[in-house]
């Protein structure tokens, strides 16, 4: 069986990483039914700090195929994309395209896979905000209805497909984020001197992250978190901030101060997963973080009107604020632990339990 994996944005290289040992450990076990696994790569992101970073920290292979995209409008980087993944396809003629979440990488692959008729495996599947101005939804729901394998992460996922009407091809698995986080926390803690080198005590900070388009293309909006970030570091609370890219560009653009904050450029996931494991409260847009936030059951203020991942805010450990200064500081200095008797996440064997059915095909 030859499987094709396509990434191209950093959360995707967290998530390819249990997976891809996964099919070493299925080879190691079943050497005459081996799983041949070609890696896309399809350069969405492509700054050290947001890409190789990853395959160097995490003992990734290296890419059988670097696409080189880059940045652009969703319509030229997707159709880039499904040109160039399309190529790849004819060359290497995989059984199954797998892709993972919600970019723009993920529904090119898709599309390139679906069609030239080869099946397509999402990780990730059945996840909705029902917010259909986030091109997050518009990927992950296009994706879901091209997919025959469909392997969610929560119930509630598996509840969004079948009013869907998808039925057919889908599993409860578990979260690979979970896998990733179990394995690499205890590399985390030796390897990281995040801590030290900021100077920050543990339960000390509020660890923020802002790059969501919806976010950082409509300027009140950014305006307003950024209001929010400052008031709550003026109150008294070290917020730390791993500055993405596209909102660096986007608060020069607006002349947005950045004082009272502590920003420091994009850092690896072992010195994310430590930040977040060890700070008092985290801030964020991105769905990866809220879920990371209640694994290691920090606080978390969600920068949205909705989330695709309500068992953190019906748990307790997540507070949607939207774009409201007063709401973002209230939630933030008075942020509270939630539920510890709900764990709708899997168990940390999800990428195994993927390959296992997957070989069974």
């Amino acid at each position: 069986m030859k499987i094709l994996d396509v990434v191209g944005a950093r959360p995707q290289f967290i998530k390819i990483a249990p997976v891809l040992r996964a099919i070493a450990y299925h080879n190691q076990e079943n050497p005459d039914h081996r799983i041949l696994e070609v890696l896309v790569h399809t350069g969405q992101h492509y700054d050290y700090e947001m890409s190789q970073v990853f395959f160097d920290e995490l003992n990734l292979k290296t890419p059988d195929y670097h696409l080189g995209i880059g940045s652009g409008s969703h319509g030229y980087q997707t159709g880039e994309m499904l040109k160039a993944i399309e190529k790849v396809l004819l060359v290497e003629k995989p059984d199954l395209v797998m892709v993972y979440g919600d970019t723009n990488s993920t529904l090119a692959g898709a599309l390139a896979a679906a069609k030239l008729h080869i099946p397509v495996a999402h990780v990730e599947a059945g996840l909705r905000s029902f917010n259909k101005y986030m091109p997050e939804e518009i990927n992950r729901v296009l994706t879901d209805h091209l997919s025959e394998f469909l392997f969610c992460p929560t119930q509630a996922a598996v509840e969004n497909l079948h009013r869907e009407a998808i039925t057919k091809g889908v599993y409860l698995v578990g979260d690979v984020m979970y896998d990733a986080a179990i394995e690499y926390l205890a590399l985390a803690e030796k390897k990281s001197h995040i801590l030290e080198r900021l100077s920050l005590k543990t339960k000390g900070y509020a660890l923020a992250t802002v790059h969501r388009a919806e976010s950082t293309d409509d300027p009140k909006r950014l305006e307003a978190i950024f209001a929010g970030l400052k008031a709550v570091a003026q109150d008294g609370l070290k917020v730390i901030l791993p500055l993405h890219p596209r909102t660096r560009k986007q608060v020069q653009s607006l002349g947005l101060s950045l004082d009272s904050l502590n920003v420091i450029e994009p850092i690896s996931y072992l010195d994310m997963i430590l930040l977040e494991k060890n700070a008092k409260v985290i801030l964020t847009d991105s769905g990866g973080v809220q879920k990371e936030a209640f694994f290691f059951r920090v606080p978390c203020v969600t920068f949205r009107e909705e989330t695709e991942w309500v068992e953190t805010v019906e748990s307790g450990w997540n507070v949607l604020v939207g774009y409201d200064v007063e709401k973002i500081v209230v939630a933030a200095l008075n942020a509270q632990q939630g539920r510890r008797d709900f764990w709708p996440y899997g168990d940390g064997k999800t990428a195994v339990k993927i390959i296992n059915l997957l070989s069974k095909k």
